[in-house]
């Protein structure tokens, strides 16, 4: 059996159900009791417990052959302080129950300790969990696909897409799916010791890479508008995001602009099969159903 934690998110989901759907046993880790029905008619175990309870996860975590873990994204508070005490109960907890096998979701650009934001606190995730089960995996994606449905309800309104990033630029991105099923190929490796896996879509896109697969998806003229560097932080705000959250989040936009968001040397190289158009398509049809 294999617990996964962050089942309602992108890649916690995806990994979840990539399992089940290869006929493994899967546990999801819940919060609340009311989220349970959508994984119990998929066929999961569903603990409840949360990252906070050292003690719930630890039971939710014993006697499973491996766990993909994850520490969920900042909504208030110092980020940084947040990722060493999240760090600090992953680890805790997959000592205290035994755990053989960890699949960590971290991402690429978590080997800097600063100037890259907001994925600094996962560069503080990996220290933690470095030592704490016989074999981790540190999955490191690029850019999720699926982030630019933020953006969605924009384009599809008004045939906008805003974007932080340089329009130009591509950088690594692949779409969650993969990450689901990378992850669940990944818990099911014989190995010992720390391995890191950096993952991509099948190839780097940028911002109007993005913004051209959504005129195909929708059949019409899809514009980019790229927001300068000085208004992002206001606009951040008006949307209600604390400025402690504000500042990771432009922080990464920032080590991406600079290139510092970028492969190790030495590390595993994979990439996805998930097309852009594909995962694309998906957040719009996604929207249209909803």
């Amino acid at each position: 059996m294999y617990v996964v934690l962050g089942a309602n998110g992108r890649a916690g989901g995806e990994t979840a159900r990539a399992l089940i759907e290869s006929g493994n046993l899967v546990r999801v880790v819940l919060r609340r009791p009311e989220q349970a029905g959508k994984w119990t008619k998929l066929g999961a175990d569903v603990a409840i417990g949360s990252i906070e309870d050292v003690p719930s996860l630890a039971a939710a975590l014993r006697d499973a052959a491996g766990a993909f873990l994850l520490s969920p994204p900042p909504a208030s508070g110092d980020p940084y302080s947040r990722a060493r005490e999240v760090g600090h109960a992953l680890a805790e907890a997959v000592r205290q129950a035994g755990l053989p096998k960890v699949v960590a979701l971290s991402s690429i650009g978590a080997q800097h300790d600063r100037g890259t934001g907001v994925i600094a606190t996962l560069n503080s995730l990996e220290k933690h969990l470095e030592g704490a089960a016989p074999a981790t995996i540190f999955l490191r994606p690029g850019y999720f696909v699926e982030t630019w449905g933020e953006m969605a309800p924009a384009v599809i309104a008004g045939g906008v897409l805003p974007t932080f990033l340089e329009p130009l630029q591509k950088i690594p991105m692949v779409s969650t799916i993969d990450v689901g099923r990378a992850a669940a190929r990944l818990l099911k490796d014989e190995f010992s010791g720390k391995r890191i896996v950096e993952l991509r879509g099948p190839q780097d896109w940028s911002a109007n890479d993005v913004a051209a697969a959504f005129s195909r998806v929708l059949d019409r003229t899809v514009e980019i508008a790229f927001v300068p560097s000085e208004i992002r932080a206001s606009l951040l705000a008006q949307e209600g995001v604390p400025p402690e959250v504000a500042t990771a989040l432009l922080g990464m936009y920032d080590g991406i602009a600079s290139g510092r968001v970028e492969h190790e040397q030495g590390t595993e190289q994979r990439r996805g099969s998930v097309s852009l158009a594909e995962a694309v398509e998906r957040i719009v049809r996604r929207m249209e159903s909803e």
